[in-house]
C-alpha cells in the first residue's frame, strides 16, 4: 500500500513538472507521452506581385517538434494548378522575380514531385486555384528546419509562385511558366 501511494506521489510530481515546463518554456507541441519536445518555431513569407502579376499571398512556416509545416495562400490569380516552389536567394528585388534564383536544391537532387523519387527541397507543388482566384497548400516535413542555419534551414530562403503548373518532370524547373509572386522567408522572432 506504502508502495503505491509513494509511486502515485511520483507521478503527480512528474505531471507537474511537465505542466510548469509547458506554461513557462511556451510549448506548443507535446509528444505521444504528454511531454514538451521545444518550443515552436515560424518564418513567414508575405508574397508580392512579380511581373506586374497583381498575385498576393502568405506563406506560413511553424515548427511542430521534429516536423516543419507549411501553409500557403495566393490571392488575385487566375484559376487552374500553379507551381510554388522554394528559391535559393531570399531576394525578391527584380521585378521578374529573378533575384530570387534558381529552386532550393541542397541535396543536389534532380527536379521532381514531393515525395515521389527525386525532388528538391524546394519543390513543394502545385496550388489549385478557384474561380474566386484564391488558392492554399499544405505540406509537412522533417526534411526542413526553421532558424538553425543549417543547409535545411527555410529562412532565408524565397517562396515563389509560377504562372503555370509543375509537370513534375522538365529539368531544372517543371516548366512552371513565369515567376508571378515573391516572398522572402523571415523568421518570427
Amino acid at each position: 500500500m506504502k508502495k503505491n501511494y509513494i509511486m502515485n506521489r511520483i507521478i503527480a510530481v512528474f505531471l507537474l513538472c511537465a505542466a510548469v515546463s509547458i506554461v513557462l518554456t511556451g510549448c506548443e507541441y507535446i509528444d505521444k507521452a504528454g511531454m514538451p519536445t521545444g518550443s515552436s518555431k515560424q518564418a513567414i513569407a508575405i508574397i508580392n506581385p512579380a511581373n506586374d502579376s497583381g498575385v498576393t499571398g502568405k506563406a506560413t512556416f511553424t515548427q511542430m517538434g521534429p516536423a516543419v509545416m507549411v501553409h500557403i495562400e495566393v490571392k488575385n490569380m487566375s484559376p487552374g494548378q500553379r507551381a510554388v516552389h522554394i528559391h535559393e536567394n531570399g531576394d525578391c528585388s527584380a521585378p521578374d522575380g529573378t533575384s530570387a534564383g534558381g529552386h532550393w536544391n541542397p541535396t543536389n537532387v534532380a527536379h521532381g514531385k514531393w515525395g515521389v523519387g527525386e525532388f528538391h527541397l524546394g519543390d513543394i507543388g502545385n496550388i489549385e486555384v478557384g474561380e474566386d482566384g484564391t488558392g492554399s497548400i499544405e505540406l509537412t516535413t522533417e526534411l526542413w528546419e526553421i532558424g538553425t542555419g543549417s543547409n535545411i534551414d527555410v529562412v532565408g530562403k524565397s517562396i515563389i509562385v509560377h504562372s503555370g503548373a509543375d509537370d513534375f518532370v522538365s529539368q531544372p524547373s517543371g516548366n512552371a511558366g513565369s515567376r508571378v509572386g515573391c516572398g522572402v522567408i523571415e523568421l518570427v522572432e
